[in-house]
């Protein structure tokens, strides 16, 4: 006999709630967004008199200059670097329109700024037609162009993430940090850990040298899961109670935005931490061509290519088919790391109004390295007068693997109906297969031996999700009061089948490793099919009066998660599947002042909350983690540059955090959590070729009411409020460099290094043992060998952790430490035609 349990909906799951939700999910699963007839608004665009606006662009590259104007006038502007290297401007000062201001920056450019609609723009050639130009640059978006595409250096002046419209950096209310396409060249990213390593508030390493996901910890908060990653606009969907979580390699990506602190009101469930955009490569609209070889140390080696380019004469449809293989040795003996990965892209404007991009993306990962820890006795102290390697590695070479395919298919549509109205659909579907086998140690066999435990997990696991996101925009005026109203509903469904095994090995010298004890005693099977689905409705509105910027939104939530146990177990008093059904309603409201001369303050307050998919020890779920923030900073750019400095102060307060330890197949709810804190970032190009990334971050995060159970005795409790969770250190900071040669005889030279300190973290919830702090060094070295007539040949040289420093990245409890990426170098030979 099947029984069925179900947790009860402490929120009042009523049955108007369920017509409303399934009504707005209906409405999801159309082809495309109805618009309604809205009320008449005052609109500027009609009044048949264009507003003017009071500008102070100082003289300098044009690039910076039009990039300045575009956000201080809220027009979206489509230009390429091509377009303004090396072009200066006379910059504007006074009382201009927006067609006037525009002509005095453009003053003996040989250039024109085509408006599209009053409010977009199109950078051209004088020399060209005066009909319709279709832009030749991937910044595409009516509503999101400047937030979305590529950019020269490494200072971005919008992103999306925040407000998902097209928002100037120094508008926005919130701490948000972008990570640039060149700069993660620049850097050497192999993983999109790596590329945030130069962040503010992001430990990007907590479980050391594996690269098989990537996990973020932000703000001091770290689940253990990567469920703050999101790509192109919608979360990854990838199943964080598993081992099914989506990858992208960081070679298929344009930049990275990180958004710190909660954000549900426009994307439901998420981390209080914060969580991290990624946007793919877009197609472009003039012919590019690259092919690229790496080879490192490791046994790393790899080929990359990416072409784009439009089909058509017109220039009314472009394609981008970007792909890779790679593998390494990894640092760990006897593990090794393969990819196979491929990325087609096709963009359609069927009229200066509607366009839609379809994207797909195929990766294939046979080997997944390595993913273990070791205890910290052995590892931070030494034991019996050792230490473990780095490079240990305790499983067994004829057992463990990891292998994972991954497919998404998807597309993006956009259409402006009119001067007000845009509308877009994003949509993604994903497949994915895990195969898993790991051998794991936990513990020392005896309080002074030199042998590790060991314990065998095994998983074959199918995951099948997709996600839709309706979005109305409306850009309108009331009286001298500019809105930018988005509303939005979204849907997501996820389905998991999980079929794990798990059993004991030998025990294993941690000192000196003899492998072939590969005999596992079988402890057991189980098998899941795990659901989720969540349904959300949100309304924002960006208010700009005069130098004010204030941001208010409001998100309704509905998600239903279940767990079915598919293997009856008689031993089992309450049934075999288990139904969570919840409701939320979150919120955010931020205030920002524009000075004249560049500064910015700011103070904010945001919700986030996130179903806990996770069961205790008596198979019940967890209650939900809910998570609410107050942030105070100051932005400043000073006027005529895009130089960015930010300052941010923060609580945030979580109730309900889910943790396991992870030996357990069960999790536990640890109270409340009280993270704030300080971080200073600064990106600035000091002059054309010189370009500085700067941060430092403060975290001061604490149990504010907690109570841990012990394994052997549920029912006991070990107090720890007060304490610190691991994997959170208290100091971190970083600078990074990058200079480039145009002198005669160094021509075409770069250099690049950066420095990055992670301070000390706890190794356990007690609050006993310290992970030590640790400095690394990173450099890098390249040469456009078109200087020397090698025409579109450029080489270079990465190292991360210089001095081969030997170090714990962290701890998750006294017996899972994570061993920190030794030194690795690697050299990349590009070709562009």
């Amino acid at each position: 006999m099947t029984v069925r349990a179900t947790c009860k909906n402490p929120l009042n799951f009523t049955a108007e709630s369920t017509l409303l939700r399934h009504a707005v999910r209906a409405a999801l699963l159309t082809t495309a967004l109805g618009v309604s007839v809205l009320p008449s608004l005052s609109l500027a665009a009609n009044t048949g008199t264009e507003i003017s606006h009071r500008y102070n662009i100082a003289a300098g590259p044009l690039g910076e200059a039009l990039n300045q104007f575009a956000r201080q006038a809220g027009i979206t502007l489509a230009m390429t670097p091509q377009q303004t290297q090396g072009q200066q401007s006379p910059g504007v000062q006074g009382e201009y329109s927006t067609d006037q201001a525009l002509s005095h920056l453009l003053g003996g450019s040989g250039l024109e700024a085509v408006s599209q609609d009053g409010s977009s723009y199109i950078l051209r050639p004088l020399a060209e037609s005066e009909a319709l130009a279709l832009p030749t640059t991937d910044i595409k978006g009516f509503a999101l162009g400047n937030a979305l595409g590529s950019m020269a250096g490494y200072n971005a002046t919008h992103s999306q993430i925040a407000t998902k419209t097209s928002t100037a950096l120094l508008e926005t209310s919130q701490s948000v940090s972008v990570v640039t396409r060149e700069q993660m060249d620049d850097q050497g990213s192999q993983t999109v850990s790596q590329a945030m390593r130069y962040a503010p508030g992001v430990l990007t390493n907590p479980y050391g040298a594996t690269h098989r996901y990537d996990y973020v910890a932000m703000r001091g908060f770290n689940d253990g899961s990567v469920d703050n990653i999101y790509l192109d606009g919608l979360k990854s969907m990838g199943d964080s109670g598993t081992y099914s979580t989506m990858q992208v390699d960081p070679y298929f990506l344009e930049r990275v935005d990180i958004l710190k602190g909660p954000s549900s009101v426009l994307y439901g469930r998420s981390s209080p931490g914060g969580l991290v955009a990624l946007t793919s490569k877009k197609p472009l609209y003039e012919a590019y061509h690259q092919v690229q070889a790496t080879v490192g140390t490791q046994g790393q080696r790899g080929v990359g290519f990416d072409f784009s380019g439009p089909v058509d004469d017109d220039k009314r449809i472009a394609y981008r088919l970007t792909g890779l293989s790679d593998q390494s040795d990894t640092q760990f003996d006897h593990n090794k790391e393969k990819r196979f990965a491929l990325a087609p892209t096709l963009s359609i404007d069927f009229s200066e109004d509607t366009s839609l991009t379809l994207q797909a993306y195929l990766q294939h990962d046979p080997d997944g390295g390595y993913h273990g820890g070791v205890p910290a006795d052995g590892t931070i102290h030494q034991r019996n007068g050792e230490r473990i390697s780095p490079r240990f590695f305790e499983g067994e070479p004829g057992i463990d693997g990891y292998s994972r395919d991954q497919q998404s298919f998807g597309y993006q549509f956009e259409h402006r109906f009119n001067d007000v109205f845009t509308a877009r659909q994003n949509f993604r579907y994903l497949d994915s297969k895990v195969n898993m086998d790991q051998v794991y140690a936990y513990g020392w066999t005896t309080p002074t031996s030199n042998e590790l435990n060991r314990y065998y997990t095994g998983g074959d696991e199918r995951l099948h999700a997709f996600i839709v996101d309706n979005m109305l925009q409306a850009e309108f005026f009331t009286g001298a009061t500019k809105h930018t109203v988005l509303m939005g509903a979204d849907y997501q469904r996820r389905k998991t089948v999980v079929d794990w095994t798990s059993g004991g090995l030998a025990p294993i010298n941690a000192f000196n490793p003899v492998y072939g004890n590969s005999a596992i005693e079988m402890y057991g099977d189980t098998s899941y099919l795990r659901r989720l689905e969540q349904t959300g409705v949100y309304l924002q509105d960006l208010i700009e009066m005069d130098k004010w910027r204030f941001s208010l939104g409001l998100r309704q939530d509905w998600v239903e998660t279940s767990d079915e146990n598919r293997i009856a177990e008689a031993e089992r008093p309450v049934g075999t599947e288990i139904n969570d059904r919840r409701t939320k309603l979150t919120g955010r409201a931020g205030a920002l002042y524009l000075f004249d001369n560049g500064l910015a303050p700011y103070i904010s307050y945001s919700e986030s909350f996130n179903p806990n998919s996770y069961a205790d020890s008596a198979g019940n779920p967890l209650a939900p983690t809910d998570g609410t923030q107050w942030e105070v900073g100051l932005k400043y750019q000073p006027p005529g540059t895009d130089n960015l400095f930010t300052a941010s102060l923060f609580r945030i307060d979580q109730e309900n955090l889910a943790t396991k330890l992870p030996q357990e197949n069960f999790y536990r709810a640890v109270g409340a959590v009280r993270s704030q804190g300080l971080e200073l970032e600064a990106h600035m190009q000091l002059t054309d070729n010189f370009k500085v990334l700067g941060s430092y971050t403060f975290t001061d995060i604490e149990y504010s009411k907690s109570m841990i159970s012990t394994l052997s005795t549920p029912t006991d409790v070990i107090e720890n409020k007060g304490n610190s969770p691991t994997q959170a250190p208290r100091h971190m900071a970083s600078l990074w460099a990058d200079y480039k040669f145009d002198s005669a005889a160094l021509d075409g030279l770069r250099l690049g290094g950066g420095v990055r300190y992670v301070g000390y973290s706890w190794a356990d919830a007690e609050n006993t043992m310290k992970v030590p702090s640790y400095t690394l060094f990173d450099a890098s070295i390249g040469y456009d060998l078109g200087k020397i007539g090698l025409k579109g040949v450029d080489v270079r040289l990465n190292a991360n952790n210089l001095t081969n420093e030997s170090y714990v990245a962290s701890c998750a409890s006294l017996n899972f430490c994570y061993m920190g990426e030794e030194r690795n170098v690697a050299a990349t030979v590009s070709y562009q035609f």
